[in-house]
């Protein structure tokens, strides 16, 4: 394996972002797009990859401090060739072959990147592909006998180079020594006064021509961003069919690259799953619905519109639709957590069930509990949290209040409409409600008095 160190150029400013934020740390299908560089250029270089900064320099070498890489610095914008003379001082001595990657083309495969380091045997190569419509792009302009004579900038180039469709990727690899003589020949005579990287071909060069354009889109504003996303989540998406999980609409799936998902899973359209989540094995994730950072165990429906975050779902419960799993829920198991059900920071045990408009909060839930509509554990006092424990076999009725903390002995029963302020012992009736007064005929008399008043 010959030696390969990676170069990537991340100093742009990124103006057609239209934003303060760093164009590489922008979000590609759920991570930032420089992230998939690193991740692809650490897989095929030997010795790992030089970083060239520029504005907001501070922010991407944090973001990028567990990678194999060191950093320099770009002082003024002034061209490619002039980033990659930034790395001068880290790369001139390396006795080895330098690739040139872009920091804004997360698209580019491992495989793609291999076949080209074994069939470059020239001290300097570049990548080309054809592109049914090159607008943006430099394109290669070769000789009668197919020789590559020069890449030519779309501001420099005539009309005719225009027609071409055969345009540079700005990926090289070159001898590093080679690579820096070069440089040191360049100019900036050209339509944009900069100084190209493109001009190191003028002396030869060989070209490795790619199968497919998809991989070299770069992402010079939002729009490109998003349509970088969508070709990403679309191949996830492809590669999970593959492996026997069902997705509705593969067009709007929008899952991150650390998701798992088991067989015979069926994930409906306009799902969101974020982070380290798993979804298990037959589970069924209905649409609208957002999972992030959690555990779907297996034979589980999460039902329309619910929002799942840092929770537990034990097997074979039913989530939703329209409920709300905040960080610390968990779910032991065969559970119901209904429309309209919010639950934060609890843990609730095999069997248990909350169908419909209500709130758990910091609260302990046992086994074979039922909690009716309307319930709240009252969870904050306005300074602290507090804890509310309903043991196994607790039936609670409708509109039922729990006045943290509180506990709930084995096999009791809270009657509906009651504000629980004090500890309910084991098998015991609780009822907090005041005393029903029917007064008969006041309806009659109130409209009589209000007849004789108009």
């Amino acid at each position: 394996m010959m030696n390969v160190k990676a170069l990537v150029l991340a100093a742009g400013k990124g103006t057609r972002m239209k934003s303060k934020k760093p164009k590489v740390l922008f979000d590609v299908a759920g991570k930032p797009m420089i992230d998939y560089v690193m991740e692809t250029a650490c897989a095929v270089c030997s010795d790992g990859a030089v970083v060239v900064l520029g504005e907001a320099a501070g922010d991407i070498q944090s973001h990028l401090q567990g990678y194999n890489s060191e950093f320099v610095f770009q002082k003024e914008q002034k061209g490619t060739a002039d980033a990659v003379l930034a790395a001068r001082g880290s790369l001139e001595d390396y006795n080895g072959k330098v690739l040139i990657l872009c920091g804004d083309m997360p698209l580019v495969s491992r495989e793609s990147l291999k076949a080209f380091i074994e069939n470059s045997v020239s001290p300097v190569n570049f990548m080309s592909v054809k592109k049914k419509n090159p607008e943006g792009y430099g394109r290669v302009v070769r000789g009668a006998d197919g020789s590559v004579i020069r890449i030519v900038e779309e501001k420099d180039a005539n009309s005719n180079e225009k027609k071409l469709k055969e345009i540079n990727t700005g990926i090289y690899l070159a001898e590093s020594k080679e690579l820096f003589k070069r440089l040191g020949n360049i100019n900036n005579n050209n339509a944009q006064g900069e100084y190209y990287l493109t001009d190191i071909v003028k002396d030869g060069a060989g070209i490795f021509v790619a199968e497919t354009e998809e991989e070299f889109l770069g992402i010079n504003d939002r729009a490109a961003l998003a349509e970088a996303s969508k070709r990403i989540w679309r191949n996830r998406a492809d590669e999970y069919m593959k492996n026997g999980v069902s997705i509705t609409d593969p067009d709007s799936f929008y899952c991150d690259d650390s998701v798992e998902i088991e067989n015979d899973a069926t994930i409906y359209p306009n799902v969101t799953l974020k982070g380290e989540t798993k979804i298990g094995e037959g589970s069924v994730v209905y649409p609208g619905c957002r999972i992030a950072d959690s555990v779907v165990e297996d034979f589980c429906e999460i039902k329309d519109n619910c929002v799942v975050t840092e929770s537990f779902v034990g097997r074979e419960s039913s989530v939703g639709p329209m409920a709300h799993l905040r960080p610390g829920s968990k779910l032991y198991g065969k559970n119901k957590i209904g429309n309209f059900v919010e639950v934060k920071k609890t843990e609730i045990h095999e069997n248990s069930k909350a169908s419909h408009l209500t709130y758990l909060g910091d609260a302990y839930i046992g086994k074979d509990v039922n909690i009716g509509c309307g319930t709240i554990t009252c969870n904050y006092d306005g300074i602290s949290k507090h804890k509310t424990i309903i043991n196994d076999g607790v039936f609670v009725g409708s509109d039922v209040q729990f006045v943290a903390p509180v506990e709930i002995g084995k096999d009791a029963l809270i009657a509906a409409g009651s504000t629980v302020t004090k500890d309910v012992p084991d098998e015991s009736l609780a009822i907090s409600r005041s005393e029903q007064v029917n007064k008969e005929g006041w309806v009659r008399k109130r409209k009589q008095i209000y007849s004789r008043e108009k």
